[in-house]
């Protein structure tokens, strides 16, 4: 990849309807502790009638477009290794679980043999026990060293909230072994007074990659004596580590491996993944090492009854006349209302931390109209809240004094919500890999269990309600991540620079690109090289030149301007489309508007009040071509992948009323352009092509505009993002390629993977793209085909048939996919209508 610009972190630091069922075969599975609920809770109702009680009331049962059954299945039994000590067998069958299934037995051997494994099996198939076994032998081995500390393990997860749910687990599990087992959370919430004892006492640490990059290595002489000690590095939900983030984590465990290797330890990783397509390829690029896989899943599952949902269309008309259906929001709020009158404990999935709050609130409120004590069974649970806020509901949620909650992904995550009965999810969660995530934390038990995925109006999540086998005929996506990227590798070579003085013998193990990246960080001051190594030049920590989640800078603190109160924090790279002056802000079911954002001290002021509409901010995107990688022909068009310059400025927003979604008004902002360099696919079009299509200058800008507007929505299918991970513009005549042309790129600096994918499964995705426009009901264009929620220009201006045309045409001259989805070679300013 050529790179002639400093990456972004570098930058800032020099600066300071009805659908018959089928049955499928779909990779769940349930909890390897038994088939039985637990002695203290009576068997939950049988999901299929659950499900009809839901579907009982007016119009409610024209609403599931489609039902799955998933039938239960057997289990298959192995012996443990014969190497796992006795006494972690005894602790284990002490447990209530008498031998493994076959996928955790083989995983332990691999381990056991040195062999790095990823253990890529269903939602409670038991992986943590695959990993434990392992692990807690190490452990108990080291205990008895005659000097020093013994073997010492450290376990990533993604969130805090599943580390100290797994630090729960293992001091469970481990009780019968004593003092031989210290396990410890180490991150952002630990007090400090805990931290001391923790680096020189603890055997197995528990933390997250964000706390390994920030705290850890920077300070690995204060961790060496944990450090040269490391048997096992366990990396949990390791498919979450995909794009930006992905990349991120890639590198903070090169960095680890390095000063390991300088303590002279060699740690086996051992990783676990919900079911992945080709877990071993994602497993060795996120960590630079041979990995063996194991992924056919052994464990037994309960029945689960699996529908599809489509909110009914409303009266109401949107922008442009558009037919509006009932927001996701308002039919997931009724259905959590519906599950917590009947007794039915469940769990509501929303994409957005606004929307876990709003049916939260919808909920609660209706409850109260029935039984005022239940509405107090039902909260809210997302990222942003303070830590002790997070524990209380947790405790809630484990205890069962909470009957229904509405979350974030933030506890999609492998986080033990034992009992579950249902699982509402409010929107397609972006991948098929989260969609089986979210569903198999219902009937944990071994119990049936009931799903139901509710459609936004959407054109992704129209496709996938009236297209089942879409989600049930097809695997779960490859992991997208790019370790590669010049943007994520340059501020991870300083941070390794300053932990240990970089030398030739490093290059390999950071990538290709490292070479060619080294000179330039020397020309910006940041790395000196003297003699064989390159040094960190600066007084400032190298670890703070980036944010491994590609947040963008510092949280903006969200302060309530009466009394000075934290409420909590929103991402720096958000702030302006969710805390802007005059947005609605929800909080732990409280209703706010922000009185001001102050970008320069990172502080959102906001007040008390409810509205009885929520805000959606718009924007307006130019783009330009910085160098185009690869192309290949599509007829007299062509489709192209490479570096872009993007320009992004907020510049209004609406309010939209809460329940129907139905446009109130707009109101101007005035915040400063931000400007992204990533990367892209974009296709153009020739002026025969238009002929053929019958695309006249007056409808081309709409066409174009639509087609973007649906490849957004539709992509999420063919690459681990989400719609709002990527961005686009379409432009009738664009400069730099003086052809009408439609670009869809990385929403991160560098790229992350997602406008590569698209590009090599261009094919597939424009034509699912154009089946999506054409089949949706609507005659000039709806939300839930070429509208897009995010749209800087108003959704105007549209051409639906316009669009299908384009599409048709442009697809005549594609060429034929390669086996895997591939087309054409591997390929490593004007302002448009953006989507």
């Amino acid at each position: 990849m050529a790179f002639n610009h400093l990456p972004a972190g570098v930058h800032d630091a020099l600066a300071p309807l009805s659908v018959t069922p089928v049955t499928h075969s779909v990779p769940m599975a349930k909890n390897h502790r038994s088939d039985r609920p637990p002695a203290d809770r009576p068997p939950g109702p049988a999901p299929g009638a659950v499900l009809d009680r839901l579907a009982s009331g007016p119009s409610r049962a024209s609403r599931i477009t489609h039902t799955e059954h998933l039938p239960p299945r057997e289990g298959r039994h192995a012996l443990w290794p014969d190497r796992i000590r006795p006494e972690v067998l005894a602790a284990v069958r002490a447990a209530g679980i008498e031998r493994p299934w076959a996928h955790q037995a083989r995983a332990a051997e691999h381990a056991l043999d040195g062999e790095s494994v990823v253990v890529a099996t269903g939602t409670a198939s038991g992986k943590s026990l695959a990993y434990l076994m392992p692990v807690l032998s190490a452990l108990l081995d080291g205990s008895e060293a005659p000097n020093g500390r013994g073997a010492t393990a450290l376990y990533l997860a993604p969130t805090k909230a599943l580390a100290a749910d797994q630090c729960r687990s293992v001091k469970e599990l481990s009780q019968p072994l004593g003092h031989s087992v210290r396990a410890a959370v180490h991150d952002g919430d630990t007090p400090f007074e805990e931290r001391e004892w923790i680096r020189q006492y603890a055997n197995y640490v528990l933390t997250n990659p964000d706390m390994l990059h920030r705290s850890v290595l920077p300070a690995h002489s204060r961790w060496s004596s944990f450090l040269k000690s490391l048997k096992y590095v366990v990396v949990d939900e390791c498919h979450t580590y995909r794009g930006v983030f992905g990349s991120h984590v890639a590198q903070v465990l090169r960095r680890l491996r390095r000063l390991c290797a300088r303590y002279g330890a060699s740690p086996v990783f051992l990783l676990a993944s919900a079911t992945a397509a080709d877990p071993a390829v994602a497993a060795r690029r996120l960590t630079g090492l041979p990995v063996v896989e194991v992924a056919d899943d052994a464990s037994p599952r309960g029945e689960l009854v699996f529908a599809l949902w489509e909110p009914p269309l409303t009266e109401l008309h949107g922008e442009k006349g558009a037919p509006v259906r009932r927001t996701a929001t308002a039919e997931a709020a009724d259905l959590l209302t519906d599950l917590t009158v009947q007794g039915v404990r469940s769990v509501t999935f929303v994409r957005s931390r606004r929307g876990a709050e709003l049916i939260s609130v919808i909920a609660q409120e209706r409850l109260g109209e029935v039984d005022r004590s239940l509405a107090r069974r039902v909260a809210a649970y997302r990222g942003g809240y303070l830590p002790e806020e997070r524990r209380a509901l947790e405790r809630a949620l484990h205890s069962g004094e909470l009957l229904g909650l509405a979350a974030t992904n933030a506890l999609e995550l492998g986080v033990d919500i034992s009992g579950l009965d249902a699982v509402v999810i409010a929107g397609y969660p972006g991948t098929r890999a989260s969609l089986w995530q979210q569903a198999g934390r219902a009937g944990r038990s071994g119990q049936g269990a009931l799903a139901v995925l509710v459609a936004r109006d959407d054109p992704l999540d129209t496709f996938l309600v009236h297209h089942p086998e879409a989600l049930f005929d097809q695997p779960v996506e490859s992991t997208v991540l790019d370790p590669d990227n010049p943007y994520v590798l340059a501020p991870h070579l300083c941070a390794a620079a300053e932990e240990l003085p970089l030398t030739e013998e490093d290059l390999a193990l950071f990538g290709p690109a490292t070479e060619e990246l080294l000179p330039q960080l020397e020309a910006a001051k940041l790395l000196r090289r003297r003699t064989r190594a390159w040094h960190w030049t600066r007084r400032e920590r190298a670890a703070d030149l980036t944010d491994i989640r590609g947040q963008g800078g510092r949280p903006v603190q969200v302060v309530e301007a009466g009394t000075g109160r934290l409420l909590g924090t929103v991402d720096a790279g958000a702030a302006h489309t969710s805390v802007h002056e005059g947005a609605v802000h929800l909080h732990q079911g409280q209703t706010y508007l922000v009185r001001s954002l102050d970008l320069e001290d990172s502080v959102a002021l906001v007040e008390r009040a409810t509205p009885t509409y929520t805000t959606v901010a718009r924007d307006t995107t130019s783009i330009s071509v910085l160098e185009t990688d690869t192309e290949i022909p599509w007829g007299d068009g062509r489709l192209c992948y490479g570096s872009v310059e993007v320009t992004n400025q907020v510049v209004s927003f609406l309010r939209r009323r809460v329940i129907t979604g139905e446009v109130l008004g707009e109101t101007k902002l005035d915040l400063p352009p931000r400007t992204l360099r990533t990367r892209a696919v974009w296709w153009t079009v020739a002026e025969d092509q238009l002929d053929r299509a019958r695309i006249n200058p007056e409808i081309l800008g709409g066409a174009l505009h639509a087609a973007e507007h649906a490849s957004i929505g539709m992509l999420p299918l063919f690459a681990t993002c989400d719609r709002w991970d990527i961005g686009g513009v379409s432009v009738p005549l664009h400069p730099d390629t003086l052809l009408p042309t439609v670009f869809v790129y990385d929403g991160h600096p560098g790229g992350a993977g997602f406008a590569e994918r698209a590009f090599h499964t261009a094919r597939a995705w424009l034509t699912a793209t154009r089946q999506a426009i054409a089949s949706c009901e609507c005659d000039a264009g709806c939300p839930s085909c070429i509208q897009s929620p995010k749209c800087g220009n108003g959704n105007d201006p549209l051409h639906k048939r316009g669009a299908v045309r384009l599409l048709t045409v442009l697809l005549e001259g594609a060429p034929v996919e390669k086996p895997g989805g591939e087309e054409g070679t591997d390929a490593g300013a004007a302002t448009g209508t953006e989507g």
